[in-house]
């Protein structure tokens, strides 16, 4: 009883992580970048707003502008290469800050279905449990360590090569050595295969 028991969960495990990781975004968003001014490309995001619908609409929301704050305009200001590049901070610019488009300027965490299980994930920052803002961040490898502590939301669909730009301006603290805009964000048409 006990081993059918086990094979049972270990299947609808495998099932769960099978549908988190194969599921297809249904919303895309986009982001311009510049890094000291010049244009460098552009960032194309696929949300899973059926499993993360909180997050996704955040996002997508703060891309678009259409509660009068957003994303255009701010920086990526953690940089870490190998590993990650952060933005979203929309009120200091600094990683001390964030808004959120719900009541009270930030949301609780949704679930932990989907994983850091490769480059170009996106992903909540937070200060810890239950804390999302409009920041945000893009893993480059595999950082599995983050489970469970951050919200996956989306993954970067086009544009890694933009993303590697940013990375190449990172130190290992973190601190940027040129300056990362968002200089234009929004939403795309939703193109199906």
């Amino acid at each position: 009883l006990e081993v059918g028991r086990a094979t049972r969960c270990g299947c609808l495990c495998l099932c769960v992580y099978l549908c988190a990781h194969t599921a297809m975004p249904t919303v895309r968003c986009f982001f311009d970048i510049s890094i000291e001014g010049k244009h460098v490309g552009r960032v194309v995001f696929g949300l899973h707003n059926s499993m993360v619908p909180d997050a996704s609409e955040n996002f997508r929301a703060l891309c678009t502008g259409e509660y009068g704050f957003g994303y255009k305009g701010s920086t990526f200001h953690r940089i870490i290469p190998g590993f990650i590049v952060q933005g979203g901070d929309i009120t200091t610019m600094d990683g001390t800050g964030g808004r959120a488009i719900y009541r009270g300027g930030f949301f609780n965490d949704e679930n932990f279905i989907m994983t850091h299980y490769g480059e170009g994930i996106l992903s909540m920052a937070n200060q810890g449990p239950n804390s999302n803002t409009s920041q945000f961040f893009i893993i480059t490898k595999r950082s599995d360590w983050l489970d469970k502590k951050h919200v996956v939301f989306g993954r970067v669909d086009e544009g890694m090569d933009v993303v590697s730009e940013i990375e190449k301006c990172g130190t290992k603290l973190g601190r940027p050595t040129k300056t990362v805009i968002i200089t234009n964000c929004g939403q795309l048409p939703f193109e199906r295969d």
